[in-house]
Formats: C-alpha cells, sequence, structure tokens
C-alpha cells in the first residue's frame, strides 16, 4: 500500500495510529514486570535500540497491540505485537559514569523482551 503526499498529510491531521485491536492472548508482561532485552543484530529494519540491547530494565506500562515495525518494513502488513513502556536506569544502559538518578523509557514490542531471569 502506497500513500501520495495528500494522503499523508490527511493521515497525519487525522492523528492516524498503528494500533490494532487486540489479539486474543493477554499481554505476556505487565506493569512491575522485570524483563531483558534480547541482543538482536538483524540484517534488516529493528527498531530495538543498539544501546539497549542485552539490558535490564521494568515495564511501566502496556500500550496495546499494535502494527509491528521490523515486519512491516518488509511487507508484512498483518505483523502485530503488544508494545510496553520500558524504564532502564542510565547506568544500566550506559555503566558508571551515568547520573544514578536517571533513568530512561522506551517504548519496545514484545518480541524485543524476555523474563529477566534474575528477577
Amino acid at each position: 500500500m502506497s500513500f501520495g503526499p495528500e494522503e499523508i498529510v490527511a493521515l497525519v491531521h487525522q492523528g492516524a495510529t498503528t494500533r490494532v485491536a487486540a489479539p486474543d492472548a493477554p499481554p505476556r508482561f505487565a506493569p512491575g514486570d522485570r524483563v531483558l532485552t534480547r541482543n538482536l543484530n538483524p540484517p534488516t529494519h529493528t527498531r530495538l535500540p543498539r544501546y539497549c540491547r542485552g539490558k535490564r530494565g521494568e515495564v511501566v506500562r502496556v500500550h496495546g497491540v499494535y502494527a509491528y515495525p521490523d515486519a512491516r518494513a518488509l511487507g508484512d502488513d498483518a505483523a502485530r505485537e503488544y508494545c510496553y513502556a520500558v524504564r532502564f536506569t542510565a547506568r544500566e544502559l550506559w555503566g558508571d559514569g551515568a547520573a544514578a538518578g536517571d533513568t530512561l523509557t522506551i517504548d519496545m514490542h514484545d518480541s524485543y523482551l524476555l523474563p529477566d531471569p534474575a528477577a
């Protein structure tokens, strides 16, 4: 599916979203769950930031189910996954030189996450 300039402008003004109806299965994670990000290095598109790979964080919100951008970039418009807000400490991401109280919250799709075995 492709859009021309007029359609894109209309979608922006409408507030277009990639949110889709929830599947029959509940989300794997809930707020408060400790997670470990996967260390993915695909040869194609991913929205999993490299600095977050293999890091531990905490789910702070379940956003719902959205089109999965990694698959959509490859032409699979049917792929959808839960998306979560995951909070990381700055020290988890960047080491002891980062400020002790700083955190970063990033939206992450289900397939980026594993239950934290240390939790």
